[in-house]
């Protein structure tokens, strides 16, 4: 199975160069079975980039997560913090073998609508 998550184009650049290796989360997929991770770059890009398999999701607290990964993270303290301020738990989707498409995808091809999901979506599988 596969989801659809909204990623800053700063943040897709990083994990499709294999610098970011954990996309952070505050509600991640509950289906156990979704494998792979499809990346829509938001605007200015506006396109679908890439994927990645997912390498497992870690959850704990803020501070303890950070301290796990926080040396492939791509992303400062600061903004883990702000990301993650006043929730007792934070949640970490593990990067492995991120994949660059080709050609950018229209949004709408793959997730059959032009709105991209707030958090994710699940989809159909090709």
């Amino acid at each position: 199975m596969r989801v659809l998550l909204s990623i800053k184009p700063e943040y897709a650049e990083k994990i499709l160069n294999g610098t970011k290796r954990f996309e952070y989360r505050k509600a991640i997929p509950r289906n156990r079975s979704v494998r792979t991770v499809v990346i829509y770059a938001t605007m200015p890009v506006g396109k679908v980039v890439g994927e990645f398999e997912v390498g497992g999701v870690l959850r704990d607290k803020p501070s303890v997560l950070w301290s796990r990964t926080k040396e492939a993270s791509g992303i400062t303290r600061a903004f883990f913090d702000s990301y993650f301020s006043g929730r007792a738990e934070a949640s970490a989707i593990a990067v492995n073998k991120p994949r660059r498409y080709a050609k950018p995808l229209d949004l709408e091809a793959v997730s059959g609508s032009a709105t991209p999901p707030q958090s994710f979506q699940y989809l159909t599988e090709r």
